[in-house]
């Protein structure tokens, strides 16, 4: 059997990962940078400056144009995704919170993509299940509340076109999936995990990004 994490991810070798991927932008930089500042407390619900890219490179290579977000925030993530979409591109923002989402929509104001993005302030159920039900999702990202990701999974794989890609985050849960005795949102995460992997509608690969993502295409 081959063992592939020989490699430990030191601070040294993390700054070396982001000095080698495409360089967030003055925008996104400052979205960083208030993010934490303003929401010290919850900061690490954004997603990683690694992802920002990753989450650009995704869209630019499925040739998205229809993206959907369960899970916004402070908005980092639908700003790199929204910069790489084409100009007549469109992603849907879900979230709850009108204080959260005000920073993501100067933020995207700033970068000049605020008309590729529509904002839907409510439970994001309710947004999903208000879509046309018809194959029409080109990416989704999943980054909310971890509850509910089944939920949101089957919500949307229907929605999602044939050879459209689900992203989910937070798949590793900071360890707790394997956890045997994980309770709460690490034992959520590890019944969708399991979920995931067992959906024959999906082919899905798990990386050790961050605190681990699965990228799922439709088959």
């Amino acid at each position: 059997m081959s063992k592939g994490n020989t490699t430990k991810m030191t601070d040294e070798l993390y700054a070396y990962v982001l000095a080698h991927n495409p360089p967030v932008d003055a925008v996104q930089r400052e979205l960083i940078r208030t993010t934490w500042e303003r929401f010290p407390d919850s900061a690490m619900m954004q997603s990683a400056e690694e992802q920002g890219p990753l989450l650009a490179f995704l869209v630019r290579l499925t040739g998205a144009r229809h993206v959907v977000e369960v899970g916004t925030f402070t908005g980092f993530s639908a700003l790199a995704m929204a910069q790489a979409l084409p100009q007549d591109g469109r992603l849907i923002a879900c979230d709850v919170s009108q204080e959260w989402t005000a920073y993501g929509r100067e933020a995207w104001a700033a970068a000049g993509v605020a008309d590729r993005i529509e904002l839907r302030i409510a439970p994001a159920l309710d947004t999903l299940r208000a879509m046309p039900e018809e194959p029409h999702i080109d990416l989704a990202y999943l980054d909310a509340d971890k509850g509910n990701y089944l939920a949101y999974w089957e919500e949307l794989v229907p929605r999602l076109r044939q050879g459209g890609m689900i992203v989910s985050d937070n798949v590793l849960y900071g360890g707790a999936v394997v956890d045997p005795a994980a309770t709460g949102d690490g034992a959520a995460i590890k019944e969708f995990n399991a979920h995931v992997a067992a959906d024959r509608r999906t082919e899905s690969v798990m990386l050790p990004v961050s605190d681990g993502i699965t990228l799922s295409r439709k088959r």
